[in-house]
């Protein structure tokens, strides 16, 4: 990490000395790249006094001519078509890896041979096979490594973790996660993208979206022990581009009955067929004394049920605004009420990751680690040899 020349520390009550830099090497530019760059933007002065300040040092894609607009718009200092040559610029520290799931073994490892920090978009890879690669890699370097599993940073999702640890709910009886979205419903005319072709993606609506109620699962209840699944694939061809026909190969949608290893039980579903659901992730945990459930489209609540602690009158669930300042994360955003978005997420998730790396902390057990990514990538594919075998399988690691 190299420290800033002539940086002027911003002005603030709690602000001392000042911060040191850290480059960012980011790959890819669209979707996760722009929701990263915005957070790498925002956190030095939301999240003050920041851990470190991101340095914007390079950006990198095909384009040529996209990836130059791009850095001219988000502001990068410099940009690359080859990752190759931008994990050698000697002012990249943090690779941040956006790129799509074929594009995360390789540059990630590189990387992680050239000491780099590193922050990769889940699925942390396409198969538990090239995950673990990944891990090994990461594990010999010992460089700092975090799969972005940002749902982790919602403040509502970390009270609803902590509540568990604190022992609020008690016994935890069951947990059950939906992520819906339509947008590749035949309605939409999406073509033959990498997100339907196992080549590219490793699977479809599981990686895509089951990943993340996956690693929520395992965030909040535990590790899992079993899974018994069925998946499909409802519209079995696409076009291309230039009018042939493509196969799909990967899973339009799954559902998964799941065992933890501390007793509970729990279900899955991830589609993408689900009509007039944009973002629809929602969890319900079950508990000795009492139930939380929770919507990412209303992200800043959340619906707590406690058993016996009313009249039975007036008993029934209730609904928390988490946003006052001691919630996790809120000392740094606006007075209670005042909500924040999706976006901000990875603004937490970052600070988490650039907290690490200065001060020598540990990524996990709040942020999730290529060891996590590692094991919901394993549990994924398990799914889909349940899927395939009509069986139920065992997880092992």
């Amino acid at each position: 990490m190299s420290k800033g020349t002539g940086f002027t520390t911003m002005a603030g009550a709690k602000a001392e000395g000042e911060a040191p830099h850290i480059g960012v090497g980011m790959l890819g530019y669209a979707f996760m790249g722009k929701a990263h760059t915005n957070a790498y933007k925002k956190l030095p002065y939301m999240i003050y006094p920041p851990p470190a300040v991101p340095q914007l040092a390079a950006i990198c894609g095909r384009d040529e001519e996209a990836v130059a607009e791009a850095a001219r718009r988000y502001g990068y200092q410099a940009y690359y078509t080859d990752w190759r040559e931008m994990l050698e610029d000697e002012n990249v520290q943090l690779f941040d890896n956006g790129g799509p799931n074929y594009m995360h073994a390789e540059p990630c490892i590189v990387a992680a041979q050239a000491g780099k920090a590193i922050l990769c978009e889940k699925p942390l890879a396409r198969t538990a096979e090239e995950s673990k690669e990944m891990l090994d890699a990461v594990t010999k370097a010992g460089v700092k490594h975090m799969v972005a599993y940002n749902y982790r940073f919602v403040p509502a999702v970390r009270q609803a973790r902590n509540l568990i640890e604190s022992g609020a709910l008690g016994q935890i009886y069951h947990f059950r996660a939906v992520y819906l979205q339509e947008w590749i419903m035949p309605h939409y005319e999406t073509g033959m993208i990498w997100r339907v072709q196992k080549e590219l993606a490793g699977s479809g609506a599981l990686g895509d979206l089951g990943a993340h109620i996956i690693d929520l699962g395992r965030f909040l209840i535990g590790e899992i022990e079993s899974v018994s699944a069925m998946t499909r694939t409802f519209v079995k061809e696409r076009p291309w581009d230039d009018g042939r026909t493509g196969t799909v190969d990967v899973d339009d949608a799954f559902v998964a009955a799941v065992a933890f290893e501390n007793g509970a039980i729990g279900t899955l579903e991830a589609s993408r067929f689900a009509a007039g659901r944009k973002n629809g992730q929602r969890f319900e945990i079950n508990g000795e004394k009492g139930t939380i459930s929770f919507s990412l489209e209303r992200l800043n609540e959340l619906e707590v049920y406690w058993v016996g602690e009313e009249p039975k009158e007036t008993r029934g669930f209730h609904n928390v605004m988490v946003s006052e300042s001691y919630h996790p994360w809120w000392e740094y955003w606006w007075p209670q009420g005042h909500i924040i978005g999706w976006e901000h997420s990875f603004v937490h998730e970052i600070t988490h990751l650039l907290d690490c790396i200065v001060n020598d902390k540990d990524v996990a057990p709040y942020g999730a680690t290529f060891e996590d990514g590692y094991r919901a990538a394993v549990v994924c594919d398990a799914i889909l040899e349940s899927a395939e075998k009509k069986k139920q399988v065992d997880i092992t690691y």
